[in-house]
C-alpha cells in the first residue's frame, strides 16, 4: 500500500513539475528578428506602389495645388534655422486652433516666424506648461523639424524648445536611443 502511495505522490510531482515548466516557457518573451532595411530599389518601388494608390495620388494633387505650394514654400523660408536648431523669433496668433471635425485630440499652437504662420502641435499635458501663452505673445521657437499634410493649412513645427522673455517654457526631452 506503501509503494502505491509513494508512486502515486512521485507522478503527481512530476507531472505538476512538466505543467510548471510548460507554462513557464511559454511565458517567456520571443524575440522577433529585426528586419532589415530596405534597399533603394525595393524603396522606390514602394514609393512608386505608394504614388499610385489613392491617398498617393491625392497628396501629389495637393503638393501641385496653391495650397500645398505655399505650405512647401514656408518650410523652405526657414529650413536653415530647423537644420542648425536655431532660435526663431515668433508672435502667437491662437492657441485655441481645432482641427475641423476633431472634437478633441493633440493641442495646436499657431505662431507667425518671418511673415508666415505655422503650427505646433503638443499634448493635451506638454500644452500645459504652455497655458499663460495669449494672442500676440512674443517666443523664440527652436525646432528639430517639420513636416506637412493635406489635412493641415500650414507647415507642421515641431515645438522643440520655447522660450520667453528669457525664460524656458517648454522643451522637448529627446530619447538618447532612437532620438524620439
Amino acid at each position: 500500500m506503501k509503494k502505491i502511495i509513494y508512486m502515486l505522490v512521485l507522478t503527481l510531482a512530476v507531472a505538476s513539475g512538466l505543467v510548471f515548466a510548460n507554462r513557464e516557457t511559454k511565458k517567456a518573451p520571443t524575440k522577433k528578428a529585426a528586419q532589415k532595411p530596405l534597399t533603394a530599389a525595393e524603396s522606390k518601388a514602394v514609393l512608386k506602389r505608394w504614388q499610385a494608390s489613392p491617398d498617393g495620388i491625392k497628396f501629389k494633387q495637393w503638393e501641385t495645388s496653391a495650397a500645398g505650394k505655399k505650405v512647401l514654400a514656408s518650410h523652405d523660408k526657414i529650413r536653415k534655422e530647423i537644420k542648425d536648431f536655431s532660435n526663431m523669433e515668433a508672435i502667437i496668433t491662437s492657441v485655441t486652433f481645432q482641427r475641423e471635425n476633431a472634437a478633441s485630440g493633440p493641442k495646436w499652437l499657431i505662431v507667425n516666424i518671418g511673415g508666415e504662420e505655422y503650427m505646433m502641435q503638443f499634448s493635451p499635458k506638454e500644452f500645459e506648461k504652455l497655458s499663460n501663452l495669449k494672442v500676440d505673445d512674443k517666443i523664440i521657437v527652436r525646432s528639430h523639424s517639420a513636416g506637412h499634410s493635406p489635412n493641415h493649412p500650414y507647415l507642421i513645427v515641431s515645438g522643440d524648445y520655447i522660450e520667453q522673455n528669457g525664460k524656458v517654457l517648454f522643451k522637448r526631452v529627446f530619447n538618447k536611443n532612437n532620438k524620439c
